[in-house]
């Protein structure tokens, strides 16, 4: 069951939201050649406490950390750990906040030091490819009119898509209803409706779109071992149109990027 959630309640998930955003933009200002992704899990989790949440991942289905961090050729769930960061990485980091009853949750790929022309243009692909479906998250669509999006403008690339693993609806509880898949057919699915809020997560492999995990029971990578994109917003339907929650812009100025990519998906104006 789809759950629907009210103008006032929309709000507190933007405000769970933006403590992930400023989280990952405080993580995009410590992220860098020979720092450990374990020491990166311990300044979120104090960060997220430090603005009054929780963080959502910690315990969620017995998951150790407070981040999900996956470099090169893992494509999500990967556990922190002391391996420190190296030119030429690029890694998805994954975070969730539990504030005010509702969670935010919100990824973005970082390089670090020197990345490969080809793994950038994954990076860049994979990006664009979460606006494209993100435009397909409007009133009148269905599912699989954002996954359609997303597929179609990925593979035209040559990029391999994950089927088996999907976005979702997020609220009181992380995982909601509906799934959002990164693939399918236009005109399937459940109907999108007012007040939905999902977290639509591209997923997108360089080489094949095949998969395996580790015997840890959580790291997924690819079946070929080339590097993996991911990044994901949380988006709710208001007045039949999307309406970002979060956002990359702490990301963007922590780094020193330019960018208006978000703000045809803003009613109001984002104030950082």
């Amino acid at each position: 069951m789809i759950i629907q959630k009210t103008r006032e309640e929309i709000e507190l998930m933007r405000e769970s939201a933006l403590i992930v955003s400023k989280t990952l933009g405080m993580i995009a200002s410590e992220i860098k050649e020979g720092v450990t992704t374990l020491y990166l899990d311990k300044l979120a989790e104090e960060f997220i406490r430090d603005h009054g949440a929780v963080p959502s991942f910690l315990g969620l289905y017995d998951f150790p950390n407070s981040l999900c961090m996956s470099p090169n050729a893992q494509v999500v769930h990967g556990i922190p750990n002391n391996v420190p960061l190296k030119s030429g990485d690029v890694i998805s980091v994954d975070c969730g906040a539990f504030k005010n009853g509702y969670h935010g949750d919100h990824a973005y790929s970082f390089e670090i030091g020197e990345v490969a022309p080809e793994v950038k243009k994954l990076l860049r692909v994979t990006k664009e490819s979460l606006y494209v479906g993100i435009r397909e998250f409007k009133a009148g669509n269905r599912v699989e009119d954002v996954g359609n999006a997303i597929q179609k403008y990925t593979e035209a690339h040559g990029y391999g898509v994950v089927r088996e693993l999907v976005g979702h609806g997020v609220g009181q509880k992380m995982h909601e209803e509906p799934e959002m898949p990164n693939y399918g057919k236009r005109g399937r699915g459940k109907l999108f409706v007012e007040g939905m809020v999902v977290a639509i997560e591209p997923m997108i492999n360089m080489g094949t779109r095949n998969i395996k995990q580790l015997k840890d029971g959580w790291t997924i990578l690819t079946a070929d071992g080339k590097p993996s994109a991911h990044f994901e917003h949380d988006v709710a339907l208001v007045d039949g149109k999307p309406e970002l929650l979060s956002t990359f812009q702490y990301i963007y100025k922590a780094l020193g990027i330019e960018s208006n990519e978000e703000d045809e998906f803003r009613q109001v104006p984002l104030v950082l």
